[in-house]
């Protein structure tokens, strides 16, 4: 772990280093072109945010990309190690001291910092965009690395099959314990069916006392088995209730009066009203 941190701080300011150095670059070359101190300073005012950004970004994708999956020391025999990634993120350091072999003589620290960020540049563009992934792809193509990703992608092929499998066995399992439940509450639902049956049909007079007993069957069945034990009463009352008389209109008076009952208030308009 200590050295994962120290490689990611090392990381971080040679990232640092690098973007200076081409902000450096940049600044410089604006003012050898006769723009003034203050325009650079604009641009760069309302540029900067969107330049770090888009620096930050790249860097981070280089990174990533130069990290990816080499802790499968099998794949990446040269790239997974520590010393190879400490030289990975010391390359803009290394190319910063690299410049100052071409600079003995020099008086002008203009000059000094320029040599010094074009090498950083140079160096970090040659080992960052070049020489890294021709390594990556050099160390794939090794019979070792080949034979132990073929390996490792069937290993994953596998799991991820065992995985649908036990989940698809889990919604089975699920299916015939609601099949079991629903077949030992109809047998309990029979009488309460019904008498169901017999209030809907009743053409009597007494509406209030036809609503209230309907009620109170509806409280029963969610005692039993809560709203799927009240949808299924419902269910059965109605397929019986539809198979009398297909051709009239049939109001469901037993949604309307179970409103509210055990949540059956939640239930979406299509399941209640005029079927």
């Amino acid at each position: 772990m200590r050295k994962q941190r120290l490689l990611k701080l090392i990381h971080l300011l040679s990232t640092v280093w690098f973007a200076l150095c081409v902000v450096y670059i940049l600044i410089l070359g604006l003012r050898q072109a006769g723009i003034n101190w203050w325009l650079i300073f604009s641009l760069s005012g309302h540029s900067a945010v969107i330049f770090f950004l888009i620096m930050s970004v790249y860097l981070f994708a280089v990174f990533k990309g130069a990290a990816r999956s080499r802790k499968i020391v099998q794949e990446y025999p040269l790239s997974s190690t520590n010393y190879y990634m400490a030289f990975y993120d010391t390359v803009p350091f290394l190319g910063g001291l690299a410049g100052l072999s071409g600079i003995i003589g020099m008086r002008s620290v203009t000059q000094f910092f320029l040599e010094m960020s074009y090498a950083t540049l140079g160096a970090t563009f040659l080992v960052w965009i070049i020489i890294d992934p021709l390594i990556g792809i050099i160390e794939t193509l090794l019979p070792d690395s080949r034979q132990h990703r073929s390996e490792r992608l069937a290993q994953a092929r596998a799991e991820r099959q065992k995985q649908q499998h036990a989940r698809e066995q889990l919604l089975a399992d699920l299916e015939i314990k609601e099949k079991t439940m629903r077949s030992e509450r109809q047998a309990k639902l029979k009488p309460l069916s019904a008498r169901l049956l017999e209030l809907v049909q009743d053409s009597g007079d007494n509406y209030k006392q036809k609503e209230s007993e309907v009620m109170d069957i509806g409280v029963k069945a969610c005692r039993i088995g809560g709203l799927d034990c009240m949808r299924q009463l419902h269910e059965m009352t109605m397929t019986q209730f539809r198979s009398k008389d297909q051709n009239t209109p049939q109001i469901d008076y037993i949604a309307q009066w179970w409103d509210g009952i055990g949540g059956w208030l939640g239930q979406p308009l299509s399941e209640k009203g005029v079927l």
